[in-house]
């Protein structure tokens, strides 16, 4: 296996309610799906925003769309109206996740 990022097999949008951001995240061929499944868990989610994301992240399942979306806690800084990040609402998370990097 090689490895490439996850942008090569997979495209994303993400979005912010208070402090909470969520990704969803979908393959570009569902033949990759279960390889998506197997490789980006909340788990390694979690562990690509160390120090970014600091509470829980859940990973939901939507196979009708070949594709998840992580609802990822505490991890805007408080939010829009508290946070003195750059990206408050956190539209940049998909693209930061886009860069992690899994095995094809």
């Amino acid at each position: 296996m090689a490895k490439c990022l996850l942008k090569d097999v997979a495209h994303a949008r993400s979005g912010d309610k208070g402090n909470i951001s969520n990704i969803c995240l979908y393959a570009r061929d569902p033949k990759d799906y279960e390889l998506l499944q197997e490789q980006v868990t909340a788990e390694k989610v979690k562990e690509h925003f160390k120090g970014v994301v600091l509470g829980e992240v859940i990973r939901y399942d939507v196979p009708t769309l070949s594709g998840f979306n992580f609802v990822m806690k505490e991890a805007l800084g408080g939010g829009a109206t508290q946070s003195l990040r750059l990206d408050t609402l956190g539209k940049t998370m998909a693209s930061a996740l886009l860069r992690m990097e899994i095995e094809k």
